[in-house]
């Protein structure tokens, strides 16, 4: 009875004791595991070790600046590489919605921040907007390069694109342009969150709307492809947008007055009628990398860039500043 009892006690105890010899292999396989782990994302951060410490400078709006931004960012990569200079277009409109939202870090305009738009900016970020001029632009009238015609005034121009304007075949300026049969005058314009389409409403159109039926483009480059391909066509773009496909007018404030072609010095001494700044908005007085792209912007550096993509760099006595 004793060495039955105690046999069936053995067993008992055998089914409940822990099985001690699994769980040490599961620990080794785990730690082998884990080992594997840590050497493959060590290799990973050896891989690419500048990626995780650049900073991004976030840089959008207007599509007048944006050939000059990106010829900017590219240039910036090779000053400060620590530093990565995201640019994006879509008009002034777009990128001072972003400045106002806080979600950029510079903003690219054609034209000023108008009040509404900084008391906005102050109430959502709680700061103020300030803005750099960082160079100008001649804001070119475009015809097809077979146009004969010459130049062009801004009275003219209201008439042309002015709502109600009289002025709708090209015969009423005393010219016939090759391949344009139907003589009508198709005008092609930017869409209305453009910073060059307000300015272009303001200087031109006196604040008058523009007539219905103007072909509206997304981007400054669109307008100059369009009108490239479109014998019949007359629009506005920024100087550096020019191709040998199409011709830029010479433009006076009055018709019979001295017409001027647009050009750096033009520009500079006012005589070019529809010249204008271009500006960077930042919230608040920039400070740290983004202080310092826009200080190497404003420098001989940053202006010979300007220049080489055909824009007007700010003159010599020094950048403005609102």
């Amino acid at each position: 009875m004793n060495v039955s009892i105690h046999s069936v006690g053995r067993s008992e105890m055998e089914r409940r004791r822990p099985r001690r010899f699994p769980a040490r292999a599961s620990t080794a396989g785990t730690a082998a595991f884990l080992g594997v782990a840590l050497l493959v994302a060590g290799c990973g951060r050896g891989s690419k070790p500048d990626q995780a410490q650049k900073q991004v400078v976030q840089n959008a709006g207007s599509d007048t600046i944006v050939n000059v931004a990106q010829a900017w960012a590219e240039a910036y990569a090779a000053v400060e590489p620590v530093v990565s200079v995201e640019v994006s277009g879509g008009g002034s409109g777009t990128g001072i919605a972003a400045l106002i939202n806080g979600t950029v870090d510079i903003a690219n305009a054609s034209r000023q921040m108008e009040s509404n738009e900084l008391a906005r900016a102050v109430q959502n970020t709680g700061q103020q907007p300030r803005g750099f001029t960082v160079g100008y632009d001649a804001l070119a009238i475009y015809v097809h390069k077979n146009n004969p015609l010459e130049e062009i005034s801004l009275e003219q121009l209201a008439l042309m694109f002015g709502e109600g304007g009289p002025t709708t075949k090209w015969s009423q300026l005393g010219v016939s342009v090759p391949g344009c049969d139907s003589d009508e005058i198709i005008l092609i314009s930017r869409q209305n969150n453009s910073g060059t389409y307000h300015y272009f409403r303001e200087h031109v159109l006196q604040k008058k709307d523009f007539k219905l039926g103007t072909k509206d483009m997304h981007g400054s480059k669109d307008v100059v492809e369009l009108i490239a391909k479109t014998p019949c066509a007359i629009g506005y773009s920024g100087m550096g947008y020019a191709t040998p496909a199409v011709k830029m007018l010479r433009v006076s404030k009055t018709t019979g007055a001295q017409a001027i072609a647009p050009g750096i010095a033009a520009t500079l001494d006012g005589s070019y009628p529809i010249a204008r700044p271009l500006f960077m908005y930042t919230l608040g007085e920039p400070a740290g990398q983004v202080k310092k792209y826009l200080d190497w912007i404003l420098s001989e550096a940053g202006q010979k860039i300007v220049a080489d993509s055909g824009y007007v760099p700010l003159p010599e006595r020094g950048p403005a500043t609102r």
